[in-house]
């Protein structure tokens, strides 16, 4: 059914030699899809010149292939296809999603990673922007001598000073580079962290907590009194959403960090903190063994007699860990595992496995994140 063409060691190319439709070969061709994933493989070309018919398992099956490409950071794309096949995908408004390429040598060229290549770019144009303006600023704002007033000691470095004119214009740089500083870090955590991704309530608290840092360092200046106000103030809030991830709230205490930095006005040490921030977050997630996902799901069946032996069956077969917490019996059965997966393991393939293609009396299945223990 299934004639793969061309193999390397993440590259293969698919040629199905039958119509992809419901009743067999579109459920077969989505299976075999899924398990390339599995296997290793990263960039998949499907050839659809012999298949001469497609309906809505087929497009299913293809809409799957190309959210997991997506999901394990590979490619997904189409050649060959025919009128009748074109015809089905602009039909259903996915010719403009899916990635269908002229000939076999364009489908197999690598592609440059524009998103990357734009992450990398803008924060090293961010980074030498603060560096270059703390330089600056440093030369046209020197730190005061502090001599006069205290003999015997060495003048100690304090944040410049701008006339009142310009001072207000100063403050926002401030908080236009902590800002920045934050969205930059984060951009890079969300690129490279695709195994347990943030929220996105946290993501805007990384920002906004960046930018509180500058905000209090410019609020303080040089007064102790609004240092202490401050601290009196910040011991009143109370996060009332819990920090599972102890990586996380060490970034969040340095993006603190360097937003203090860019109110201080040490543009330069903010930018080199911010790079060397991103390069270590990078460097820990390709080093660092990745973590498996804790999951807690619900299943639901007919009767009283709850079919184990296959849920059980299909744990062992994607390697999932799983311990029973709860029971409930009645007109249906209720069970809920509390699992531990790798992060690779598609929610959707283990849902469609427990199902059965509702032959094996499992009415639905439920995935919720394990909820940590207090």
């Amino acid at each position: 059914m299934f004639k793969p063409a061309k193999a390397s060691r993440d590259r293969l190319t698919l040629s199905p030699n039958e119509p992809l439709v419901a009743g067999g070969p579109a459920e077969g061709f989505e299976r075999h899809v899924q398990a390339l994933f599995r296997q290793g493989y990263r960039r998949l070309v499907i050839d659809l010149q012999n298949v001469r018919a497609l309906d809505s398992a087929g497009v299913r099956a293809l809409i799957r292939g190309h959210t997991s490409a997506q999901r394990v950071g590979g490619s997904f794309r189409l050649i060959g296809a025919g009128a009748q096949v074109q015809a089905v995908l602009q039909a259903a408004r996915l010719d403009s999603v899916l990635e269908m390429c002229d000939s076999l040598e364009t489908a197999e060229a690598r592609r440059w990673p524009w998103p990357t290549i734009r992450l990398v770019v803008g924060g090293a144009m961010l980074v030498a922007a603060l560096v270059w303006g703390g330089v600056s600023w440093s030369i046209l704002q020197p730190a005061p001598d502090l001599t006069s007033e205290f003999p015997g000691r060495s003048a100690a470095p304090v944040a410049a000073v701008a006339s009142p004119g310009v001072q207000p214009f100063v403050d926002l740089g401030r908080l236009v580079a902590a800002a920045a500083i934050g969205v930059l870090v984060t951009a890079v955590g969300r690129r490279y962290r695709q195994d347990r991704p943030q929220t996105q309530s946290m993501e805007q608290a990384q920002v906004l907590l960046c930018v509180s840092g500058a905000m209090m360092m410019v609020i303080i200046g040089s007064s102790l009194a609004r240092a202490f106000g401050i601290a009196g103030a910040a011991s009143i809030i109370r996060f009332r959403t819990p920090v599972e991830d102890p990586k996380d709230i060490t970034v969040l205490f340095l993006l603190m960090g360097l937003g203090m930095a860019a109110g201080l006005g040490a543009f330069a040490l903010a930018g080199v903190g911010a790079a060397f921030l991103c390069v270590t977050l990078v460097a820990l997630e390709r080093v660092g063994g990745r973590k498996p996902r804790l999951m807690t799901v619900e299943l639901r069946a007919t009767g009283r007699d709850f079919p184990i032996r296959h849920v059980e069956s299909v744990f062992l077969r994607y390697g999932i860990v799983f311990e029973p917490r709860q029971v409930s019996q009645g007109d249906e059965s209720v069970v809920q595992y509390h699992t531990k997966l790798d992060p690779d393991t598609a929610l959707e393939d283990v849902s469609q496995a427990l199902m059965g293609d509702g032959t094996a009396g499992i009415q639905s299945v439920v995935w919720e994140v394990a909820k940590r223990k207090a």
